[in-house]
């Protein structure tokens, strides 16, 4: 079995954290940003060093690529994001692209014999940080074969008028065209010159931790949905208003909250996650009565009958009455679970366990890039133990030693893979 050097994964995470860095331990890069381009030019210097060749095409996904003996062999490509949220961690993504140059460059020093050309990926803005949705590039790429509740949130032209969440006067299109990496259409990943795609993440969470492993195994991405709970009562002054006479929309929002989480519950399904990360409270003044709140619940599970089961007590809400205010339920989007190819899977198991290293198999709550190359050709992940489950802020960190371990299996899985 191949090796990947601790101290190499260990200087890429170190350099790579200097772009964008907030001096609190992690970064801010957004996506196509100066602090982007300085990550993508340090990927491009380190690929070209090793005899990489590097493509890009039209909405700046970047390609390097090391020859395979067979130059009609399809690619097999590892990769991820370079863009962050804001005040991100070291990992989050670029771990993938890291794990994907060790990859390569162990490929390049060792000599090592392969027949397919071996790609290193950069995703744009996964992430969706300052130009919304997340995903937005692999949504382009992966367009024709998405199903078509997900396909109509990635439509080209949408994309291109995304807007700037710090300057809405600026789109996406606009900084794809000034950042000088909008290259050629015809270099995007595909099916007729890829063969198959991996990717490395942090686990984002804290199962391997607990369990006391290196890395995990992923065999699926969990189907989800995403609803809206409208709630309209009647503003009036909190002063003088009698509390038997209110029609208070706040009040009403928080016992639906709870209904929820006690109803969900009684289901008994501890794999099953929920949550309500967003509210809208309308006049939002402590001398008004709220008369409009507005609420997300996102809902998560590997099994389509356990979410239809939540489904339904969702939708129930909507009939009954919550403190004299109507409730409104409305539908905002839903995916199905997205299963990785078995062989893949087989070749990232079999390779932790011929490299010593630790592992289990896991799901992914999070949605991924891999996910909708997965609806284009095979793919699949390996997770990377998460100190305290925390990610998407500066405390996330991944150990040196765990981030190795799995681009060694990576390596060795992606080798097998060329093998088959």
């Amino acid at each position: 079995m191949y090796k990947c050097s601790l101290q190499s994964m260990t200087e890429k995470i170190q350099a790579f954290s200097k772009f964008g860095d907030t001096g609190r331990g992690g970064v801010t890069r957004y996506a196509l940003s100066a602090e982007d381009i300085q990550a993508r030019k340090e990927f491009t210097k380190r690929m070209e060093a090793i005899g990489a060749i590097i493509e890009v095409d039209d909405i700046a996904n970047m390609y390097a690529t090391l020859s395979g003996s067979n130059p009609e062999a399809k690619r097999i490509v590892m990769g991820s994001h370079t863009d962050s949220v804001k005040n991100g961690g070291n990992y989050d993504g670029i771990l993938g692209v890291i794990s994907a140059m060790e990859v390569l460059e162990t490929v390049a020093a060792q000599k090592i014999p392969h027949k397919h050309p071996l790609t290193a990926m950069i995703w744009t803005n996964e992430e969706g940080s300052l130009y919304p949705p997340a995903m937005m590039a692999s949504g382009i790429v992966c367009w024709d074969k998405l199903p078509a509740t997900v396909k109509e949130k990635f439509k080209y032209d949408d994309m291109m008028r995304s807007k700037s969440r710090l300057n809405p006067s600026e789109t996406f299109g606009e900084a794809l065209e000034r950042s000088g990496y909008q290259g050629d259409r015809t270099y995007r990943l595909d099916p007729e010159r890829y063969k198959c795609m991996f990717e490395i993440h942090i686990e984002q969470g804290p199962i391997l931790e607990d369990a006391d492993k290196d890395i995990g195994v992923v065999r699926c991405v969990l189907g989800m949905f995403n609803y809206r709970f409208r709630f309209r009562g009647q503003a009036v002054h909190a002063g003088t208003f009698p509390m038997t006479k209110r029609k208070d929309a706040l009040f009403a929002a928080s016992q639906v909250i709870c209904y929820l989480h006690e109803e969900i519950d009684k289901l008994g399904h501890p794999e099953l996650v929920y949550t309500t990360g967003e509210i809208v409270c309308h006049p939002c003044i402590h001398t008004c009565v709220p008369d409009y709140v507005d609420f997300s619940i996102d809902v998560r599970h590997e099994s389509a009958e356990v979410l239809e089961k939540v489904l339904s007590i969702v939708k129930e809400c909507a009939k009954k009455d919550w403190a004299g205010c109507r409730c409104e339920v409305e539908k905002m989007w839903n995916r199905d679970t997205v299963y990785w190819d078995p062989e893949l899977v087989g070749y990232v198991k079999k390779a932790a366990e011929e490299s010593g290293v630790s592992h289990q198999m896991i799901h992914s709550g999070a949605g991924h890039d891999a996910q909708f190359v997965a609806y284009m050709m095979p793919s699949t992940m390996i997770f990377v133990q998460s100190k305290d489950g925390l990610s998407h802020c500066e405390q996330e960190y991944s150990s040196p030693e765990h981030c190795t371990s799995a681009a060694t299996v990576l390596l060795n899985a992606v080798l097998k893979a060329d093998k088959a």
